[in-house]
């Protein structure tokens, strides 16, 4: 399939600074893809560079087998939305939607009508007349979205536009974002540094950082199978164990694992390496007799969250290292578990990743 965006060995150089360092990504048409990463990484630039707000200092875009890679924006066919909302303070909503279409002189019963039905999209119906003032932030993001997608843009670009929202709003809006998505089949690219965020609406997450992409992938690709050292750091909880290669396994401490993933594989014996494995890969129930990787140690500290607690456990056979574990607030309380109390663990072979 011919990708519907594509980017070419996309740099960006400020002085001597590289914020990107020759980008290559295709999406595909009808994608939602969200740029993830810290703060500094690239993100926002390379959105700002699909949109032809910032000019690349080399590289090739296509949208829709067309190069854009030297158009102006206005000549791009995309609608964007931003963190800010941007909207027109003086405009009420009705004009803050239609702006676009009043740009290309689209007749003004047209006009009046796509606003009504986009309006009636992002579930504000009846608010042509109110100004910007007059709505909660939720609202007005949802007036930018309609204001995006009125010129039907074959490619919509989200930068951060939930991050000023408080969290039950952009929990609400975000998955009506993607229902709309869904429903209009427009490739939609969103940069965001909120990792649930990406993982609820993201067909394919590029995880970037300082100016390169470190993976591709679905948010199960890139959460169960982190490619680098910095996709398993960055994303998600993760546990973090020294170890060196043995004969018989991973020598972490005193105990040898055992590790049934390829990454394990091709490690010379003595070569220092790092585990990775997520609280949720750590059991403390059912271990059978006979389970690799088992071990005990003392609950040092229970971190409420809600509906589970985070528990780190202190193992001296594992060198003192802490190793932490979901456990839900039931099999705490029905274990009659507390800080000090001594408890079981096993490490699921099949989930451990090893990097050198």
């Amino acid at each position: 399939m011919t990708p519907y965006l594509r980017l070419a060995g996309v740099r960006k150089d400020f002085g001597s600074f590289s914020a990107l360092k020759g980008i290559d990504l295709d999406i595909n048409q009808g994608e939602f893809v969200c740029f993830l990463g810290p703060s500094g990484c690239g993100k926002t630039t390379l959105l700002r560079i699909i949109a032809g707000l910032e000019v690349q200092t080399a590289g090739r875009i296509e949208l829709a087998g067309r190069d854009i890679s030297q158009l102006p924006p206005a000549e791009r066919d995309y609608g964007i939305v931003f963190q800010s909302y941007a909207l027109f303070p003086n405009l009420n909503v009705a004009d803050n939607v239609a702006y676009g279409l009043v740009n290309r002189k689209v007749p003004k019963t047209q006009a009046r009508a796509r606003v009504a039905e986009l309006l009636a999209l992002v579930g504000l119906p009846g608010s042509e007349a109110k100004f910007p003032a007059q709505l909660s932030g939720g609202q007005q993001q949802r007036i930018a979205l309609a204001r995006a997608l009125a010129t039907k843009p074959g490619l919509l670009l989200l930068d951060e536009p939930l991050s000023a929202l408080d969290a039950i709003v952009r929990v609400k809006l975000r998955s009506e974002i993607r229902s709309l998505q869904r429903q209009l089949g427009v490739t939609t690219i969103m940069v965001t540094h909120d990792q649930e965020e990406a993982f609820a609406v993201a067909d394919r997450i590029v995880v970037m950082n300082q100016g390169s992409i470190e993976q591709v992938g679905t948010a199960m690709q890139v959460y169960r199978e982190p490619a680098t050292l910095f996709v398993a750091d960055f994303v998600g909880r993760i546990n973090a164990l020294p170890a060196t290669a043995h004969a018989g396994g991973l020598r972490v401490g005193q105990q040898v694992l055992h590790c049934e993933h390829s990454s394990v594989n091709g490690h010379e014996s003595g070569r220092e390496l790092r585990i990775y494995l997520r609280p949720e890969d750590v059991l403390a129930r059912p271990i059978a007799a006979g389970d690799s990787n088992v071990f005990e140690g003392q609950i040092e500290k229970i971190d409420f969250m809600g509906p589970y607690c985070l528990v780190r456990v202190r193992a001296d056979t594992l060198g003192a290292q802490a190793i932490t574990v979901y456990l839900s607030l039931n099999y705490l309380a029905e274990a009659q578990l507390a800080e000090g109390s001594r408890l079981p663990l096993r490490l699921l072979p099949e989930r451990m990743r090893v990097f050198s």
